[in-house]
């Protein structure tokens, strides 16, 4: 198991256990973290925007261009922010901290 760390936007922790392969949006809606996720992972809305704390950032591996420009769109963007539909964990990964940003964006509401 790979132990994960979600940081709300008012500081609140909660820690959980995610397998090998699992994508970040996925074990947050299996325990009920604060991420929309509104197109069910299909990067086509940034609702998923986590931002990584150091030193995780550098041991995930790069965005595609798709990500980046769907990240444009998001609220709280930083220097380490991701979609965590595209986050798969690794074992490599253990341990790892995402701060939930303040708000998010749904353009898929019309």
């Amino acid at each position: 198991m790979i132990t994960v760390h979600f940081i709300s936007p008012k500081g609140e922790r909660q820690t959980v256990d995610a397998k090998p392969g699992d994508s970040v949006l996925d074990v947050a809606n299996r325990h009920d973290i604060d991420i929309e996720g509104a197109c069910e992972g299909s990067m086509a809305c940034s609702t998923c925007h986590v931002i990584v704390l150091d030193p995780w950032f550098d041991k995930l591996p790069d965005s595609r261009e798709e990500e980046d420009d769907m990240l444009d769109l998001a609220f709280d963007l930083q220097e380490t922010s991701r979609l965590g539909c595209q986050i798969n964990l690794t074992e490599e990964l253990d341990g790892i901290e995402f701060q939930l940003p303040r708000n998010t964006r749904n353009l898929l509401i019309g």
